[in-house]
């Protein structure tokens, strides 16, 4: 369990810091704008191609994926119901669906798959599955609905084609397909551009827990509390009962229901801010999903080990 602890503490101690920058008025509101630019536009995409192409890419054909597969839609598909309850537009809906089933597969993922499931390699259906699927369409739906109502359709597609997080993903992954060599000269910056991605995406975070209103003051409280609901017990129960329909091991139930008890990740605060959407909905729902995943995940590793 040292993993789970160590990579809390970890994310803990960053945002920790991008609060007490607030405080001591080291960082502002600009600042917190100017990370998440840097972050979604520069140090994201950089992260995400060297990422994607250090994937297998067979690993996403697995029945574990299915299940990870439809654990998402199942909890997405309820927040729809409560969004469509709470007449959110297109674009809020986007958010709250990512804050309700997009886990946070990296940082997090990474170190809980090595020290709870004993193989870090677990998490990469679920981190391509993301990448490469839900982020890029989550970005165009969000394009289209920030685009000008009389906007052509090939204006929409033009503008999600530039979009720099999606095109960076689909070059990681022709490099994964084609077995590529990415040059030394090339490689080597975009690591070190990446490596500011996620440093970046958590002081912005720590930043916005210290001006903006704190969790559960604002007046969106039942429907957070839906979507740390869905997130921390619908989507691993959902994981769970669709795994043991597909047959999985007991370590394949184990892994799916620990991955899909990941809290909501901190890049969809970014993207929330890029788009102006739902920036408190995301900000609160990433801290409290990402504080009470440690207790749901202790509880799911002592009853599936």
């Amino acid at each position: 369990m040292s993993g789970v602890l160590h990579g809390f503490v970890t994310i803990g101690a960053i945002i920790a810091t991008g609060f007490v920058l607030a405080q001591l008025k080291v960082l502002d509101s600009a600042a917190q704008k100017l990370l998440g630019q840097l972050s979604f536009f520069v140090a994201g995409p950089a992260l995400l191609f060297t990422t994607v192409a250090d994937a297998d890419v067979r690993d996403l054909l697995s029945r574990n994926l299915v299940a990870t597969v439809g654990a998402v839609l199942t909890v997405a598909v309820a927040y729809l119901v409560v969004a469509r309850l709470l007449h959110r537009n297109l674009g809020e809906s986007v958010i709250g669906v990512l804050c309700t089933g997009y886990v946070n597969s990296a940082n997090l993922g990474i170190p809980i798959a090595a020290y709870v499931l004993g193989n870090a390699a677990l998490v990469a259906p679920i981190l391509l599955l993301q990448l490469l699927v839900l982020q890029p369409l989550a970005l165009a739906v969000l394009d289209a609905d920030e685009a000008p109502r009389s906007a052509s359709l090939l204006a929409v597609v033009r503008r999600t084609a530039s979009n720099p997080i999606s095109l960076m993903t689909l070059a990681g992954l022709v490099v994964a397909l084609t077995h590529a060599h990415v040059p030394a000269m090339v490689d080597d910056p975009l690591r070190l551009l990446g490596g500011m991605s996620i440093p970046g995406m958590l002081l912005a975070f720590g930043v916005s827990l210290r001006l903006d209103p704190l969790p559960q003051r604002g007046p969106d409280t039942q429907e957070l509390g839906a979507i740390v609901g869905l997130k921390l017990v619908g989507q691993p129960l959902a994981a769970y009962l669709i795994g043991r329909v597909l047959g999985l091991s007991h370590d394949g139930l184990l892994d799916v229901t620990v991955l899909a008890a990941l809290p909501t990740a901190q890049n969809i605060f970014v993207l929330a801010m890029r788009y102006d959407r739902r920036v408190t909905l995301a900000r609160d729902a990433i801290f409290l999903s990402t504080v009470l995943s440690v207790p749901v995940i202790f509880v799911v590793a002592a009853l599936l080990t």
